[in-house]
């Protein structure tokens, strides 16, 4: 169950990020309301948020969130702009997940140093 939520928690995460980072686009590049600015800054705050809520070190969070996030672009590129993925991009979205499983699901000692 530990693992579910994790990879959930993930996924919002990067929902949060790329929206927060998508309206200001669509203001710059498609001619989107400036009160899109509004939101976006309130999702890239949720972002933040989200990022405290794993028990894990900072660093190792941030590294595994990665591969989370770009499994959530290549979602986000089919579903909100409307552009099929490859199959490379898939595969790719699939092993980027499977390094954000290594390294936030193996076990650590994180001792400092």
């Amino acid at each position: 169950m530990f693992e579910i939520k994790t990879v959930a928690l993930f996924i919002l995460t990067a929902i949060a990020e790329i929206l927060g980072c998508y309206l200001p686009y669509v203001w710059l590049k498609q001619g989107g309301s400036a009160w899109l600015l509004l939101p976006a800054a309130l999702s890239l705050g949720l972002f933040a948020w989200l990022l405290t809520l794993h028990p894990a070190a900072a660093g190792r969070v941030y590294a595994a969130y990665g591969g989370a996030y770009i499994f959530v672009a290549i979602l986000w590129l089919w579903a909100i702009e409307g552009i099929r993925p490859s199959v490379w991009d898939i595969v790719g979205g699939l092993v980027a997940m499977l390094g954000m499983a290594i390294i936030i699901f193996a076990p650590t000692s994180d001792v400092k140093v």
